[in-house]
């Protein structure tokens, strides 16, 4: 079996502005492997999101080949897409994308519930799962009941629930303030012990030294550190 959980082949992406081509990423190639904390560094605009977004299948390689546990996704059809979206990708936003008129507890449940898991057992796990971010009080809140802190770790608990291989993250940090930003790196870190993989698009440079190695992206291209 390959070892690499994510491969990625001569990638490149463009795009076209006002007749003009920006090219974003330049012929990458990185492979990933799973049981890691990889920070994803380079100033805005340098294409930290566009290569997780391209990873996460919500955009498409101008170029270049992307393999998910061995599967060539530019050949993927729309169901393959979506069934590798849900059983192995998780993705964390800046705004952690938790639902307003859901709890806590409910919006971790998602993923178990979209795959047509029983209810009560879907919130059985979902409260274990916040019971492990140290957010088993908070149950029953809803978003805008908890800090901005409480709710990426809110949505750390639900790629938890999700038991997927490759966990996303942009900019996870981003509104938090020094104290809950290091809280909430500390479960990424955790999570690696679960035989994830775990990329984390950020602009804190004191954060991305707990990483396992750092990936500076500039000018289209990537350097591993």
């Amino acid at each position: 079996m390959n070892k690499f959980i994510i491969e990625i082949k001569k990638l490149n992406k463009n795009f076209e502005n006002n007749n003009s081509t920006i090219k974003v990423l330049k012929n990458i190639n990185l492979n990933f492997e799973s049981g890691k904390v990889v920070a994803l560094i380079g100033p805005s605009g340098s294409g930290k999101s566009t290569f997780l977004h391209l990873i996460s299948m919500l955009d498409k390689p101008t170029k270049g080949k992307i393999f998910i546990l061995g599967k060539n996704i530019s050949n993927a059809s729309e169901t393959e897409k979506d069934l590798l979206i849900r059983n192995h990708i998780s993705i964390i936003f800046q705004n952690n994308n938790l639902l307003s008129d859901f709890t806590a507890i409910e919006n971790v449940a998602i993923p178990l519930i979209i795959r047509n898991k029983n209810y009560t057992f879907a919130l059985k796990k979902a409260e274990k799962c916040l019971k492990e971010v140290n957010l088993g009080h908070r149950l029953n809140h809803f978003p805008s009941d908890l800090s901005g802190g409480e709710q990426q770790r809110v949505a750390i608990a639900r790629s938890l629930i999700a038991e997927t291989k490759i966990i996303l993250a942009d900019e996870p940090t981003g509104n938090l303030d020094y104290k809950n930003s290091q809280e909430v790196f500390s479960y990424f870190l955790k999570l690696k012990e679960k035989n994830k993989i775990i990329l984390i698009a950020t602009h804190n440079r004191e954060l991305a030294k707990k990483a396992d190695y750092t990936l500076s992206l500039s000018n289209g291209n990537i350097r591993k550190n």
